[in-house]
Protein backbone atom coordinates (compact mmCIF):
# COMPACT_ATOMS: atom_id res chain seq x y z
CA UNK A 1 0.00 0.00 0.00
CA UNK A 2 2.83 2.40 0.78
CA UNK A 3 4.13 1.85 -2.75
CA UNK A 4 0.61 2.44 -4.19
CA UNK A 5 0.53 -1.12 -5.55
CA UNK A 6 -3.02 -1.78 -4.46
CA UNK A 7 -3.72 -4.81 -6.62
CA UNK A 8 -0.73 -6.66 -5.16
CA UNK A 9 -1.69 -5.48 -1.68
CA UNK A 10 -5.19 -6.92 -2.18
CA UNK A 11 -3.76 -10.32 -3.16
CA UNK A 12 -1.58 -10.33 -0.04
CA UNK A 13 -4.59 -9.48 2.13
CA UNK A 14 -6.63 -12.30 0.61
CA UNK A 15 -3.86 -14.79 1.35
CA UNK A 16 -3.49 -13.45 4.88
CA UNK A 17 -7.25 -13.81 5.43
CA UNK A 18 -7.06 -17.46 4.42
CA UNK A 19 -4.50 -17.99 7.16
CA UNK A 20 -6.42 -15.87 9.73
CA UNK A 21 -10.05 -15.63 8.51
CA UNK A 22 -11.41 -13.28 11.17
CA UNK A 23 -8.42 -11.10 11.93
CA UNK A 24 -9.90 -7.57 12.23
CA UNK A 25 -6.63 -5.85 11.22
CA UNK A 26 -6.41 -7.84 7.99
CA UNK A 27 -10.08 -7.22 7.18
CA UNK A 28 -9.77 -3.49 7.90
CA UNK A 29 -6.76 -3.26 5.58
CA UNK A 30 -8.60 -5.22 2.88
CA UNK A 31 -11.64 -2.90 3.12
CA UNK A 32 -9.40 0.15 2.71
CA UNK A 33 -7.71 -1.40 -0.34
CA UNK A 34 -11.08 -2.11 -1.95
CA UNK A 35 -12.02 1.53 -1.37
CA UNK A 36 -8.75 2.76 -2.91
CA UNK A 37 -9.46 0.60 -5.97
CA UNK A 38 -12.94 2.13 -6.43
CA UNK A 39 -14.85 -0.94 -5.22
CA UNK A 40 -16.88 0.52 -2.31
CA UNK A 41 -19.55 -2.22 -2.27
CA UNK A 42 -16.92 -4.88 -1.66
CA UNK A 43 -15.27 -2.66 0.92
CA UNK A 44 -18.53 -2.29 2.83
CA UNK A 45 -19.11 -6.06 2.70
CA UNK A 46 -15.71 -6.58 4.33
CA UNK A 47 -16.42 -3.89 6.95
CA UNK A 48 -19.60 -5.77 7.90
CA UNK A 49 -17.51 -8.87 8.65
CA UNK A 50 -15.23 -7.13 11.13
CA UNK A 51 -15.83 -8.05 14.78
CA UNK A 52 -15.84 -5.93 16.80
CA UNK A 53 -17.49 -3.59 14.23
CA UNK A 54 -15.35 -1.01 12.46
CA UNK A 55 -15.76 2.61 13.46
CA UNK A 56 -17.94 5.02 11.51
CA UNK A 57 -14.77 6.98 10.69
CA UNK A 58 -13.20 3.90 9.08
CA UNK A 59 -16.29 3.18 6.98
CA UNK A 60 -16.96 6.78 5.93
CA UNK A 61 -14.70 6.88 2.81
CA UNK A 62 -16.34 3.76 1.35
CA UNK A 63 -19.83 4.98 2.24
CA UNK A 64 -19.24 8.39 0.64
CA UNK A 65 -17.75 6.83 -2.48
CA UNK A 66 -20.77 4.57 -2.88
CA UNK A 67 -23.16 7.49 -2.32
CA UNK A 68 -21.43 9.55 -5.02
CA UNK A 69 -21.55 6.68 -7.52
CA UNK A 70 -25.23 6.04 -6.69
CA UNK A 71 -25.90 9.75 -7.22
CA UNK A 72 -24.17 9.64 -10.61
CA UNK A 73 -26.15 6.59 -11.71
CA UNK A 74 -29.42 8.14 -10.54
CA UNK A 75 -28.65 11.39 -12.41
CA UNK A 76 -27.97 9.44 -15.60
CA UNK A 77 -31.23 7.49 -15.33
CA UNK A 78 -33.56 10.28 -14.20
CA UNK A 79 -31.88 13.61 -14.85
CA UNK A 80 -31.99 15.75 -17.94
CA UNK A 81 -28.41 17.01 -17.65
CA UNK A 82 -25.11 15.29 -17.01
CA UNK A 83 -23.49 17.86 -14.72
CA UNK A 84 -24.70 16.25 -11.49
CA UNK A 85 -23.42 12.86 -12.62
CA UNK A 86 -20.03 14.37 -13.39
CA UNK A 87 -19.95 15.99 -9.95
CA UNK A 88 -20.68 12.65 -8.28
CA UNK A 89 -17.97 10.90 -10.30
CA UNK A 90 -15.44 13.63 -9.53
CA UNK A 91 -16.14 13.30 -5.82
CA UNK A 92 -15.93 9.50 -5.94
CA UNK A 93 -12.58 9.61 -7.75
CA UNK A 94 -11.10 11.66 -4.94
CA UNK A 95 -11.25 8.50 -2.83
CA UNK A 96 -9.15 6.43 -5.25
CA UNK A 97 -5.60 5.48 -4.38
CA UNK A 98 -2.72 7.36 -5.99
CA UNK A 99 -2.42 6.57 -9.73
CA UNK A 100 -5.41 4.20 -9.58
CA UNK A 101 -7.50 4.44 -12.76
CA UNK A 102 -11.29 4.78 -12.35
CA UNK A 103 -13.13 1.47 -12.77
CA UNK A 104 -14.55 0.65 -16.22
CA UNK A 105 -18.09 1.21 -14.92
CA UNK A 106 -17.19 4.74 -13.80
CA UNK A 107 -15.69 5.55 -17.21
CA UNK A 108 -18.88 4.44 -18.95
CA UNK A 109 -20.94 6.55 -16.53
CA UNK A 110 -18.74 9.56 -17.31
CA UNK A 111 -19.23 8.96 -21.03
CA UNK A 112 -23.02 8.79 -20.50
CA UNK A 113 -22.91 12.06 -18.57
CA UNK A 114 -21.06 13.79 -21.41
CA UNK A 115 -23.59 12.44 -23.93
CA UNK A 116 -26.41 13.83 -21.77
CA UNK A 117 -24.82 17.27 -21.77
CA UNK A 118 -24.76 17.13 -25.57
CA UNK A 119 -22.70 20.24 -26.37
CA UNK A 120 -19.74 20.16 -28.73
CA UNK A 121 -17.09 20.00 -26.00
CA UNK A 122 -18.97 17.35 -24.02
CA UNK A 123 -19.39 15.14 -27.08
CA UNK A 124 -15.67 15.43 -27.71
CA UNK A 125 -15.06 14.41 -24.08
CA UNK A 126 -17.35 11.39 -24.53
CA UNK A 127 -15.28 10.33 -27.54
CA UNK A 128 -12.09 10.73 -25.51
CA UNK A 129 -13.47 8.47 -22.80
CA UNK A 130 -14.37 5.83 -25.39
CA UNK A 131 -11.01 6.10 -27.16
CA UNK A 132 -9.18 5.68 -23.86
CA UNK A 133 -11.10 2.49 -23.18
CA UNK A 134 -10.54 1.21 -26.73
CA UNK A 135 -6.77 1.70 -26.38
CA UNK A 136 -6.93 -0.82 -23.56
CA UNK A 137 -9.31 -3.15 -25.44
CA UNK A 138 -10.24 -2.42 -29.03
CA UNK A 139 -12.97 -5.08 -28.88
CA UNK A 140 -14.86 -3.50 -25.97
CA UNK A 141 -18.49 -3.36 -27.20
CA UNK A 142 -19.53 -0.82 -24.55
CA UNK A 143 -16.75 1.56 -25.60
CA UNK A 144 -17.55 1.06 -29.29
CA UNK A 145 -21.20 1.90 -28.71
CA UNK A 146 -20.26 4.91 -26.56
CA UNK A 147 -18.05 6.32 -29.33
CA UNK A 148 -20.72 5.50 -31.93
CA UNK A 149 -23.32 7.43 -29.96
CA UNK A 150 -20.99 10.43 -29.64
CA UNK A 151 -20.39 10.38 -33.41
CA UNK A 152 -24.12 10.05 -34.02
CA UNK A 153 -24.82 13.06 -31.79
CA UNK A 154 -22.30 15.04 -33.87
CA UNK A 155 -24.06 14.13 -37.12
CA UNK A 156 -21.43 11.57 -38.18
CA UNK A 157 -24.03 8.90 -38.83
CA UNK A 158 -21.99 6.75 -41.23
CA UNK A 159 -19.12 6.50 -38.75
CA UNK A 160 -21.57 5.81 -35.94
CA UNK A 161 -23.10 2.92 -37.87
CA UNK A 162 -19.61 1.45 -38.40
CA UNK A 163 -18.98 1.48 -34.65
CA UNK A 164 -22.32 -0.15 -33.84
CA UNK A 165 -21.62 -2.89 -36.38
CA UNK A 166 -18.15 -3.40 -34.95
CA UNK A 167 -19.67 -3.75 -31.48
CA UNK A 168 -22.03 -6.42 -32.83
CA UNK A 169 -19.08 -8.22 -34.41
CA UNK A 170 -17.56 -8.38 -30.91
CA UNK A 171 -20.84 -9.40 -29.28
CA UNK A 172 -23.71 -10.36 -31.65
CA UNK A 173 -26.21 -10.24 -28.78
CA UNK A 174 -25.24 -6.78 -27.54
CA UNK A 175 -28.65 -5.11 -27.25
CA UNK A 176 -27.47 -1.49 -27.11
CA UNK A 177 -25.60 -1.90 -30.38
CA UNK A 178 -28.70 -3.35 -32.05
CA UNK A 179 -30.89 -0.60 -30.63
CA UNK A 180 -28.74 2.31 -31.79
CA UNK A 181 -27.88 0.76 -35.16
CA UNK A 182 -31.56 0.37 -36.02
CA UNK A 183 -32.40 3.85 -34.76
CA UNK A 184 -29.69 5.62 -36.75
CA UNK A 185 -30.52 3.67 -39.90
CA UNK A 186 -34.22 4.49 -39.54
CA UNK A 187 -33.48 8.17 -38.94
CA UNK A 188 -31.20 8.32 -41.99
CA UNK A 189 -33.80 6.63 -44.21
CA UNK A 190 -36.61 8.88 -43.02
CA UNK A 191 -34.57 12.06 -43.37
CA UNK A 192 -33.48 11.08 -46.88
CA UNK A 193 -37.09 10.35 -47.81
CA UNK A 194 -38.01 13.87 -46.69
CA UNK A 195 -35.13 15.31 -48.74
CA UNK A 196 -36.35 13.42 -51.81
CA UNK A 197 -39.86 14.85 -51.45
CA UNK A 198 -38.43 18.35 -51.02
CA UNK A 199 -36.25 18.11 -54.12
CA UNK A 200 -39.24 16.90 -56.13
CA UNK A 201 -41.39 19.81 -54.92
CA UNK A 202 -43.71 17.60 -52.86
CA UNK A 203 -43.58 20.03 -49.98
CA UNK A 204 -46.41 18.81 -47.77
CA UNK A 205 -45.18 15.23 -48.09
CA UNK A 206 -41.72 16.44 -47.08
CA UNK A 207 -43.17 18.24 -44.05
CA UNK A 208 -45.00 15.07 -42.97
CA UNK A 209 -41.90 12.88 -43.32
CA UNK A 210 -39.64 15.34 -41.49
CA UNK A 211 -42.19 15.40 -38.68
CA UNK A 212 -41.95 11.61 -38.47
CA UNK A 213 -38.15 11.83 -38.45
CA UNK A 214 -38.21 14.20 -35.47
CA UNK A 215 -40.08 11.58 -33.44
CA UNK A 216 -37.49 8.83 -33.97
CA UNK A 217 -34.92 10.14 -31.49
CA UNK A 218 -35.91 13.34 -29.64
CA UNK A 219 -32.58 13.29 -27.77
CA UNK A 220 -30.42 13.85 -30.85
CA UNK A 221 -29.98 17.62 -30.86
CA UNK A 222 -27.60 17.87 -33.82
CA UNK A 223 -29.61 15.86 -36.34
CA UNK A 224 -32.97 17.15 -35.18
CA UNK A 225 -31.87 20.78 -35.50
CA UNK A 226 -31.03 20.09 -39.17
CA UNK A 227 -34.34 18.31 -39.76
CA UNK A 228 -36.17 21.28 -38.22
CA UNK A 229 -34.36 23.65 -40.57
CA UNK A 230 -35.24 21.42 -43.53
CA UNK A 231 -38.89 21.47 -42.50
CA UNK A 232 -38.63 25.25 -42.11
CA UNK A 233 -37.40 25.44 -45.70
CA UNK A 234 -40.51 23.54 -46.79
CA UNK A 235 -42.66 26.05 -44.92
CA UNK A 236 -40.67 28.82 -46.62
CA UNK A 237 -41.68 27.47 -50.02
CA UNK A 238 -45.26 27.23 -48.74
CA UNK A 239 -45.01 30.81 -47.39
CA UNK A 240 -46.07 29.69 -43.93
CA UNK A 241 -43.84 32.18 -42.18
CA UNK A 242 -45.00 31.59 -38.62
CA UNK A 243 -44.22 27.90 -38.96
CA UNK A 244 -40.80 28.74 -40.38
CA UNK A 245 -39.98 30.91 -37.38
CA UNK A 246 -41.29 28.31 -34.93
CA UNK A 247 -39.13 25.54 -36.42
CA UNK A 248 -36.07 27.78 -36.57
CA UNK A 249 -36.53 28.76 -32.93
CA UNK A 250 -36.59 25.08 -31.99
CA UNK A 251 -33.53 24.34 -34.14
CA UNK A 252 -31.58 27.19 -32.54
CA UNK A 253 -32.61 26.02 -29.07
CA UNK A 254 -31.17 22.59 -29.86
CA UNK A 255 -28.05 24.07 -31.45
CA UNK A 256 -27.39 27.73 -30.53
CA UNK A 257 -24.49 27.89 -33.00
CA UNK A 258 -26.67 26.89 -35.97
CA UNK A 259 -26.21 29.93 -38.23
CA UNK A 260 -28.15 28.40 -41.14
CA UNK A 261 -31.32 28.24 -39.04
CA UNK A 262 -30.78 31.83 -37.89
CA UNK A 263 -30.62 33.00 -41.51
CA UNK A 264 -33.73 31.02 -42.43
CA UNK A 265 -35.50 32.67 -39.50
CA UNK A 266 -34.32 36.16 -40.46
CA UNK A 267 -35.68 35.77 -43.97
CA UNK A 268 -39.01 34.49 -42.62
CA UNK A 269 -39.30 37.53 -40.34
CA UNK A 270 -38.98 39.79 -43.35
CA UNK A 271 -41.20 37.84 -45.69
CA UNK A 272 -43.75 37.66 -42.91
CA UNK A 273 -43.94 41.44 -42.91
CA UNK A 274 -41.33 42.62 -40.39
CA UNK A 275 -38.24 43.59 -42.36
CA UNK A 276 -36.98 45.85 -39.57
CA UNK A 277 -36.81 42.84 -37.25
CA UNK A 278 -35.18 40.88 -40.06
CA UNK A 279 -32.44 43.53 -40.31
CA UNK A 280 -31.82 43.20 -36.58
CA UNK A 281 -31.67 39.40 -36.91
CA UNK A 282 -29.16 39.57 -39.77
CA UNK A 283 -27.01 42.07 -37.87
CA UNK A 284 -27.04 39.77 -34.84
CA UNK A 285 -25.73 36.96 -37.06
CA UNK A 286 -22.99 39.26 -38.35
CA UNK A 287 -21.96 40.24 -34.81
CA UNK A 288 -21.70 36.60 -33.75
CA UNK A 289 -20.05 35.42 -36.96
CA UNK A 290 -18.48 38.26 -38.97
CA UNK A 291 -17.06 35.78 -41.50
CA UNK A 292 -20.48 34.36 -42.43
CA UNK A 293 -20.64 34.38 -46.25
CA UNK A 294 -22.90 37.03 -47.83
CA UNK A 295 -24.16 38.35 -44.49
CA UNK A 296 -23.31 41.97 -45.41
CA UNK A 297 -25.28 41.54 -48.63
CA UNK A 298 -28.23 40.08 -46.71
CA UNK A 299 -28.23 43.09 -44.38
CA UNK A 300 -28.15 45.56 -47.28
CA UNK A 301 -30.98 43.79 -49.06
CA UNK A 302 -33.08 43.58 -45.90
CA UNK A 303 -32.55 47.31 -45.31
CA UNK A 304 -33.71 47.92 -48.88
CA UNK A 305 -36.80 45.83 -48.17
CA UNK A 306 -37.51 48.07 -45.18
CA UNK A 307 -37.52 51.06 -47.51
CA UNK A 308 -39.69 49.20 -50.01
CA UNK A 309 -42.18 48.28 -47.29
CA UNK A 310 -42.79 51.97 -46.51
CA UNK A 311 -43.91 52.94 -50.01
CA UNK A 312 -47.12 52.03 -51.80
CA UNK A 313 -47.34 48.29 -52.32
CA UNK A 314 -48.75 47.87 -55.82
CA UNK A 315 -49.21 44.13 -55.30
CA UNK A 316 -51.17 44.68 -52.12
CA UNK A 317 -53.30 47.37 -53.77
CA UNK A 318 -54.34 44.92 -56.48
CA UNK A 319 -54.58 42.03 -54.04
CA UNK A 320 -52.16 39.76 -55.90
CA UNK A 321 -49.00 37.86 -54.93
CA UNK A 322 -45.60 39.23 -55.85
CA UNK A 323 -45.07 36.39 -58.30
CA UNK A 324 -48.43 36.98 -60.01
CA UNK A 325 -48.55 36.64 -63.78
CA UNK A 326 -49.48 39.54 -66.05
CA UNK A 327 -52.83 37.88 -66.70
CA UNK A 328 -53.58 37.68 -62.98
CA UNK A 329 -52.62 41.34 -62.55
CA UNK A 330 -54.88 42.50 -65.38
CA UNK A 331 -57.77 40.41 -64.12
CA UNK A 332 -57.43 41.87 -60.61
CA UNK A 333 -57.21 45.38 -62.05
CA UNK A 334 -60.36 45.03 -64.10
CA UNK A 335 -62.31 43.72 -61.14
CA UNK A 336 -61.19 46.56 -58.85
CA UNK A 337 -61.44 49.25 -61.53
CA UNK A 338 -65.08 48.45 -62.14
CA UNK A 339 -65.79 48.60 -58.42
CA UNK A 340 -63.97 51.87 -57.71
CA UNK A 341 -64.44 53.78 -61.01
CA UNK A 342 -65.49 57.40 -60.37
CA UNK A 343 -68.55 56.93 -62.63
CA UNK A 344 -69.75 54.24 -60.24
CA UNK A 345 -68.94 56.33 -57.17
CA UNK A 346 -69.86 59.93 -57.96
CA UNK A 347 -68.71 62.38 -55.31
CA UNK A 348 -66.82 59.71 -53.41
CA UNK A 349 -63.32 61.14 -52.90
CA UNK A 350 -62.08 57.96 -51.21
CA UNK A 351 -63.12 55.81 -54.18
CA UNK A 352 -61.51 58.27 -56.56
CA UNK A 353 -58.21 58.08 -54.67
CA UNK A 354 -58.47 54.32 -54.57
CA UNK A 355 -59.03 54.22 -58.33
CA UNK A 356 -55.89 56.30 -58.87
CA UNK A 357 -53.85 53.85 -56.78
CA UNK A 358 -55.30 50.91 -58.70
CA UNK A 359 -54.49 52.52 -62.03
CA UNK A 360 -50.95 53.35 -60.94
CA UNK A 361 -50.39 49.82 -59.70
CA UNK A 362 -51.70 48.41 -62.99
CA UNK A 363 -49.47 50.71 -65.02
CA UNK A 364 -46.33 49.75 -63.09
CA UNK A 365 -46.92 46.01 -62.85
CA UNK A 366 -47.91 45.49 -66.47
CA UNK A 367 -44.85 47.28 -67.78
CA UNK A 368 -41.92 44.79 -67.56
CA UNK A 369 -39.27 47.45 -67.08
CA UNK A 370 -41.23 49.44 -64.48
CA UNK A 371 -42.05 46.23 -62.65
CA UNK A 372 -38.37 45.30 -62.57
CA UNK A 373 -37.51 48.68 -61.12
CA UNK A 374 -40.28 48.42 -58.55
CA UNK A 375 -39.39 44.90 -57.50
CA UNK A 376 -35.67 45.61 -57.20
CA UNK A 377 -36.19 48.92 -55.39
CA UNK A 378 -33.77 50.72 -57.70
CA UNK A 379 -35.61 53.99 -57.13
CA UNK A 380 -35.03 53.66 -53.36
CA UNK A 381 -31.28 53.04 -53.46
CA UNK A 382 -28.95 55.67 -52.08
CA UNK A 383 -27.33 57.46 -55.04
CA UNK A 384 -24.37 58.45 -52.84
CA UNK A 385 -23.28 54.90 -51.98
CA UNK A 386 -21.46 54.91 -55.26
CA UNK A 387 -20.77 52.29 -57.84
CA UNK A 388 -19.12 54.73 -60.19
CA UNK A 389 -20.45 55.22 -63.69
CA UNK A 390 -23.34 52.79 -63.35
CA UNK A 391 -26.26 53.24 -65.68
CA UNK A 392 -24.73 54.56 -68.87
CA UNK A 393 -24.77 51.37 -70.87
CA UNK A 394 -27.21 49.21 -68.94
CA UNK A 395 -29.33 46.95 -71.14
CA UNK A 396 -32.98 47.80 -71.39
CA UNK A 397 -32.56 51.52 -70.99
CA UNK A 398 -31.27 51.70 -67.43
CA UNK A 399 -29.10 54.59 -68.54
CA UNK A 400 -32.27 56.57 -69.10
CA UNK A 401 -33.10 56.54 -65.41
CA UNK A 402 -31.59 59.95 -65.03
CA UNK A 403 -28.55 61.54 -63.53
CA UNK A 404 -29.17 59.96 -60.14
CA UNK A 405 -28.28 56.53 -61.46
CA UNK A 406 -25.25 57.87 -63.27
CA UNK A 407 -24.04 59.29 -59.97
CA UNK A 408 -23.35 55.75 -58.82
CA UNK A 409 -25.76 53.46 -57.03
CA UNK A 410 -24.41 50.45 -55.18
CA UNK A 411 -26.26 47.49 -56.63
CA UNK A 412 -25.71 44.03 -55.21
CA UNK A 413 -24.03 41.87 -57.90
CA UNK A 414 -26.68 39.16 -57.58
CA UNK A 415 -29.46 41.71 -57.91
CA UNK A 416 -27.68 43.23 -60.91
CA UNK A 417 -27.46 39.83 -62.58
CA UNK A 418 -31.16 39.19 -61.98
CA UNK A 419 -32.15 42.58 -63.39
CA UNK A 420 -30.02 42.11 -66.50
CA UNK A 421 -31.58 38.73 -67.12
CA UNK A 422 -35.17 39.85 -66.66
CA UNK A 423 -35.69 38.54 -63.14
CA UNK A 424 -36.96 40.45 -60.17
CA UNK A 425 -35.10 38.56 -57.48
CA UNK A 426 -34.09 35.22 -56.15
CA UNK A 427 -36.14 32.30 -55.09
CA UNK A 428 -39.73 33.37 -55.57
CA UNK A 429 -40.20 34.46 -59.15
CA UNK A 430 -40.09 37.83 -60.73
CA UNK A 431 -41.40 39.66 -57.70
CA UNK A 432 -39.15 37.72 -55.36
CA UNK A 433 -36.83 38.58 -52.57
CA UNK A 434 -33.35 39.17 -54.10
CA UNK A 435 -31.61 37.04 -51.50
CA UNK A 436 -32.10 33.53 -50.19
CA UNK A 437 -32.68 32.17 -46.75
CA UNK A 438 -30.44 30.06 -44.59
CA UNK A 439 -30.27 27.16 -47.01
CA UNK A 440 -31.18 23.52 -46.94
CA UNK A 441 -29.43 21.02 -44.67
CA UNK A 442 -29.05 17.60 -46.19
Amino acid sequence: MAANQYVLALEDCKQAEELEPKNPKILLRMARIYTALGRPEEALDVFDRIDPPASAKDKQPALQMKQHIDQAEDSIKKGTAGSMALYGLDQAEKGLGFAVQPPRKWKLLRGEAYLKMGNVNALGDAQNVAMGMLRSNNADPDALVLRGRALYAQGENDKAIQHFRQALACDPDFKDAVKYLRMVQKLDRTKEEGNTHFKAGRLQEAVDVYTQALEIDPTNKGTNSKILNNRAMCYTKLKQWEDVIKDCDQAIKLDPSYTKARKTRAKALGEGGDWEEAVRAYKSIQEQNPEEPNIARDIRNAELEVKKSKRKDHYKILGVDKDASEHEIKRAYKKLAVKHHPDKNPGNAEAEERFKDISEAHEVLTDPQKRQHFDSGVDLMDPHEGMGGFGGGFPGGMGGMGGGMGGGVQIDPEMLFNMMNGGGGGGRGRGGNPFGGGGFSF
